[in-house]
């Protein structure tokens, strides 16, 4: 809320101040009456606080000056003095306060004192606009409600879970323990994890458990990396309308909006700009929080699942991620360990992904001979479980036979694909990624996407590795690929029809 606080005294106004501040509100400061009316008549304050004994103009000939204006229900003044006599109250009351309050000012007395205005405020506004706006706000309110509806029902649809594999005693492990998560949504989550382990994986199983018992309520993703330093505040906590130039006049809902009652999974956390770090620690802690340019606290019914595959003890060092906000989220703690340190899960997820593409693409592939298993347990695997999908995926796109064999994987693994008649070359240092090219066409998109996946495997996975690669901004990149990943989601949902 945005709070004009007036006091000539520089000692007890800043301590004002910094109170206020770490309660989440915005404070213009001003040592005298006469400069706060001035700022109130070009600036919207919904709360003034200011102090009654001071030089020139007081706080009691401030207040009634600005009930003396036909704008005035904009603003609620709380006054306070330290002189506590019913004289100077009833005064108060009468210049138009809407509270008064004795120095030295009592921390919780002051907060619920806000917290009265911020609601007395919010309601006056909304009459106020409604009986100006009524048809209109009427029309709008119906159409954002089957939107809403639209986009819950395209969210229950995107966050079925497919198949998933569980096969060695460490994964066994980290799926019981996600499932302990499941039980409570109170207990935010950080998943830790190399590219391409299956964080994604774990935090639907921590939403869903084993029974889809969530499967009504939303799973709703945020890639903090591929959000701009500026929009983030917004996309988040979403915003009243008017908040700022080019908002929407209705204002617009964020992302712990489309979660309540459901699970919010904030991907490449460690790409979080440090301000709203603090920002998502208080709603960590309070369960509340506020739109931006909003008045009134809003309860956070959302789980809190946070991943990221970067170091965070670096980042806490570096100063680039706080350390409480850390502490608080590892409540819940799982760290997803690499493919090449669980070897008993590598033959099992590649015989799953094998059904998965060769029903998909109606190949006739059913096993894996043991010269190809042999190979898929030697290898290192770098991009871990996503760069095994790819593996197959590869290997079921270019053979049809009954069993997967070595010499279907051998250039696989090893970074380079078998050239053909027909296929295109990317070369990447030493490697060389043959692309291909089909007889029936291919779109320009489709392509782009290719080379985006052949290079993000080349460097194993590594995304900022990746992006310097093809000359990109490491937020455009990941922009990119979620673009890529949406449409072939979208594809292999068409394929399963």
């Amino acid at each position: 809320m945005e709070i004009l606080l007036v006091e000539d005294d520089r000692h007890s106004r800043e301590a004002v101040m910094w109170f206020l501040q770490e309660q989440g509100h915005k404070v213009t400061e001003c040592d005298n009456a006469r400069e706060a009316l001035a700022k109130w008549r070009v600036g919207d304050y919904p709360l003034i606080i200011s102090d009654i004994q001071m030089p020139g103009m007081s706080g009691l000939e401030l207040a009634n000056a600005i009930n003396g204006q036909p704008d005035s229900w904009r603003t609620d003044v709380v006054l306070f003095t330290g002189y506590g006599d019913m004289k100077t109250a009833v005064a108060a009351l009468r210049a138009g306060a809407y509270d008064y309050l004795l120095k030295p000012v009592d921390a919780e007395e002051l907060a619920t004192v806000i917290q009265r205005v911020a609601e007395h405020q919010a309601l006056l506004r909304e009459n106020r606009e409604l009986t100006k706006n009524f048809d209109a706000r009427l029309k709008s309110a119906t159409m954002h409600t089957v939107q809403e509806l639209t986009q819950m029902r395209k969210l229950v649809a995107e966050t079925v879970m497919g198949k998933v594999g569980f096969f060695s005693p460490q994964m066994q492990a980290i799926k019981a323990m996600a499932l302990r998560y499941n039980e409570d949504r109170t207990i935010p989550v950080l998943l830790q994890g190399e590219t391409g382990t299956g964080k994604e994986v774990i935090a639907r199983l921590i939403h869903y458990g084993s029974e889809l018992d969530s499967a009504a309520a939303p799973l709703v993703e945020l890639n903090c990396a591929a959000i701009p330093h500026n929009l983030f505040e917004s996309e988040l906590f979403g915003y009243e309308g008017g908040a700022f130039s080019g908002s929407l006049g209705q204002g617009k809902k964020g992302k712990l909006d489309a979660a309540a009652g459901g699970t919010l999974l904030l991907d490449e956390v460690a790409e979080m700009p440090t301000e709203i770090q603090a920002k998502l620690l208080r709603v960590v802690e309070t369960k509340e929080y506020y739109r931006l340019g909003g008045l009134q606290k809003i309860k956070a019914n959302v789980r809190i699942i946070c991943a990221t595959n970067v170091d965070l003890d670096k980042k806490m060092q570096e100063g680039s991620f706080r350390s409480d906000l850390y502490y608080r989220l590892k409540i819940g703690h799982l760290v997803i360990p690499p493919l090449r340190e669980r070897q008993e899960d590598i033959v099992p997820l590649a015989a799953m992904f094998l059904r998965e593409f060769s029903q998909a693409r109606k190949k006739r592939f059913s096993g894996i001979n043991n010269g190809a298993q042999q190979l898929l347990q030697t290898y290192n695997w770098p991009g871990n479980v996503r760069e095994l999908r790819n593996a197959i995926e590869w290997a079921v796109f270019m053979y049809n036979e009954e069993e997967l064999q070595p010499c279907h994987l051998e250039k696989v693994v090893k970074g380079t694909l078998v050239p053909a008649d027909g296929r295109a070359a990317v070369a990447t240092g030493e490697k060389r990624i043959i692309l291909p090219l089909p007889e029936s066409g291919l779109s320009i998109k489709a392509y782009n996407d290719l080379i985006v996946q052949a290079v993000l495997d080349a460097h194993h996975g590594n995304q900022t590795a990746a992006a310097k690669y093809l000359d990109m901004s490491l937020r455009a990149f990941c922009y990119r690929l979620e673009q890529m990943r949406g449409r072939q989601a979208d594809n292999e949902a068409s394929s399963k029809q």
